[in-house]
């Protein structure tokens, strides 16, 4: 099924692109979450009247994710954890809980846009990246310490 896409959708595609997608993924989801439309004759013409507003809508989302990139990439986080012996902090650091340490620095982050490639299970420095935007990625510096 052809579909216009009204908003980005990772992995799927951009705003305003033509996009084939299963019948069941576009009628049970897409369509009713209002992220995309039929692509008919009458949708197309629909959307290119809605196209300039929302090309305006989307690069002011743009500029306040790169905002708050830059704020983010500046501040310093810190995760204070038990230790036990060799270093080795008890459980892990997780999407979950660096979530949380951004929300204790008043910084919103979903843990599903946290891209860690593994968990962290030792003290140090660490560059995370953040998806703020599909296309804004902070680099964030993560300091893990012992609480002593």
């Amino acid at each position: 099924m052809k579909v216009i896409l009204r908003s980005d959708i990772t992995n799927v595609g951009r705003q305003g692109e033509i996009k084939e997608v299963s019948s069941g993924f576009a009628r049970n989801y897409l369509v009713p979450q209002s992220l995309a439309m039929d692509a008919n004759v009458r949708n197309l013409k629909i959307w290119e009247r809605e196209k300039v507003r929302l090309e305006k809508q989307r690069e002011e989302v743009i500029h306040v994710a790169k905002e708050v990139a830059s704020k983010m990439e500046s501040a310093e986080f810190v995760a204070k954890v038990k230790i036990g012996e060799n270093g080795k902090i008890f459980g892990s650091i997780t999407t979950a809980s660096l979530a949380k340490i951004f929300k204790d620095n008043d910084f919103e982050v979903n843990k599903r846009d946290i891209l860690l490639s593994d968990n962290i299970k030792e003290l140090g420095n660490y560059e995370i990246n953040v998806r703020l935007h599909p296309e804004i990625i902070a680099k964030i510096k993560l300091s893990v310490i012992s609480e002593k």
